[in-house]
């Protein structure tokens, strides 16, 4: 159990310390990654970038992921039959908002350059493993020299359904009974935008300095 999100960056960085003075770059998930990465980069100084990923949901259940989307791949499970023409819809209108979001975030700034870095992928834990997969299948299109998954906590099928496509996963805590990413933190209260600018604004000072 984590205090809240803070608190778990600061496990995973002791985790992560090994990687010190390597060149290695944070991606993170807004909103709910982001103060989870924001004491691991201050820690051990990696650079902090976004993975913009949405759900891909059922056209007729919204709440029930068949895939994920972002800025430039599509993943949809095997075992989902959905007419194209709905995904291709579907997958131009969330690219549109994710862009809309990278610009708030991060303004006008170019992303961080990937190939040959060690990649660390940060969130604040991880349910099913679908929404992921679409951001690995990006990011090795960017040809890292190494791709970690660290979260707090994660259920063990989702684990092992990601743990083929990555180098090596950080995740410090596995229960025998998942029920959900936000049950293993004290206060898993939603993280706003405005927060996620703040913290982004942080570590941007922090490494202008």
């Amino acid at each position: 159990m984590y205090e809240d999100r803070i608190e778990a960056g600061f496990v995973l960085a002791e985790q992560l310390e090994k990687y010190r003075n390597q060149d290695a770059v944070i991606l993170t998930i807004p909103r709910g990654g982001v103060p989870v990465a924001y004491p691991i980069a201050r820690q051990l100084g990696f650079p902090v970038d976004l993975l913009l990923i949405k759900k891909l949901g059922h056209p007729t259940q919204p709440e029930y992921a068949i895939g994920a989307v972002s800025l430039s791949d599509v993943v949809v499970a095997r075992d989902e039959y959905v007419d194209p023409s709905y995904i291709e819809e579907a997958t131009r209108e969330i690219r549109e908002r994710l862009k809309e979001m990278y610009q708030k975030f991060r303004g006008n700034r170019q992303p961080e350059n990937l190939t040959g870095r060690i990649v660390i992928i940060v969130d604040d834990g991880i349910a099913t493993g679908r929404t992921l997969l679409s951001g690995i299948n990006f990011i090795k299109k960017n040809n890292p020299a190494k791709i970690v998954i660290a979260v707090p906590v994660a259920a063990r099928g989702s684990l092992e359904l990601l743990a083929p496509m990555v180098d090596e996963i950080i995740c410090p805590l596995v229960p025998d009974r998942f029920f959900g990413v936000g049950g293993f933190y004290l206060d898993f209260s939603q993280t706003t935008d405005e927060e996620v600018v703040d913290y982004l604004s942080k570590l941007s000072n922090d490494q202008a300095a």
